[in-house]
């Protein structure tokens, strides 16, 4: 048993893109829960004319974001958005990583950075930025709003209010699954059923248990858990995507 690393999200992206190495199936993997998800912000500096995401949609200069490469959340979730709602996301790509992301910022040679929440409620820069109202998040992914962020609008508010089709809601839904997957627990295939449903059981008793959510509050951590059947059936749905939808990946991973 083990538990990937938080860029699991490209193995289902790798079997999506049919690559010949892909030697298994994502939703066959028997799931046993997850201790978190990852749900995803944007945020914009407050000093330029895009106090709100319609702001970025109406764009005559779209928004310059940061991002290190192709297939990282600040690549692809700007690009999500524009495919989706219809914004103006300009992406720069190079940045070694979050802390050259964030100085680009505040040097003004971009004005926005899109990754995790738990990045943003993390400590600095972010908890300073916030203070002094240097920048302000405009969307938020997620099922409902953080209720640290009860005026952010999630992607989900917006597709419905924009009405975006259905084949651009299935993109959201397999690019964000990422998301959804957090941190999880999983068994390969062919455990036996009595084995795999002893370790859910388990799994979820550990996280209510009230030692191991006080230790959690002590680290100053965030426990958001999923249960094994619900990361089941998202596997199943992410993989069960026609070829339209699989080629609006591959080009959204893209350049």
């Amino acid at each position: 048993m083990g538990s990937p690393s938080h860029r699991s999200w490209a193995i289902y992206f790798n079997q999506l893109a049919g690559r010949k190495e892909v030697k298994f199936d994502y939703a066959k993997f028997n799931w046993i829960g997850s201790v978190d998800r990852s749900d995803n912000v944007l945020y914009m500096r407050s000093d330029t004319s895009f106090n709100t995401i319609y702001d970025v949609r109406r764009a005559a200069q779209p928004p310059k974001c940061t991002a290190t490469g192709t297939g990282t959340i600040g690549h692809y979730f700007p690009k999500l958005l524009n495919e989706t709602i219809g914004t103006k996301f300009e992406i720069i790509l190079g940045y070694p990583g979050g802390p050259e992301m964030d100085l680009a910022v505040e040097k003004n040679e971009a004005h926005c950075r899109a990754f995790t929440h738990a990045a943003w409620f993390s400590g600095e820069p972010y908890r300073s930025w916030q203070a002094r109202g240097f920048v302000r998040v405009l969307i938020q992914t997620g099922k409902r709003r953080d209720e640290r962020l009860p005026q952010v609008p999630t992607l989900n508010e917006l597709m419905n209010e924009f009405k975006t089709a259905d084949l651009g809601r299935r993109l959201a839904t397999v690019v964000l699954a990422s998301g959804e997957f957090g941190r999880p627990y999983l068994l390969p295939p062919g455990v036996p059923v009595e084995r795999l449903q002893t370790l859910r059981e388990a799994f979820a008793g550990l996280m209510a248990d009230p030692d191991f959510l006080a230790d959690v509050k002590k680290r100053n951590l965030e426990v958001d858990p999923s249960k094994g059947e619900e990361l089941e059936k998202l596997a199943k749905e992410v993989l069960a995507q026609p070829p339209e939808v699989i080629e609006k990946v591959k080009k959204l991973m893209g350049r």
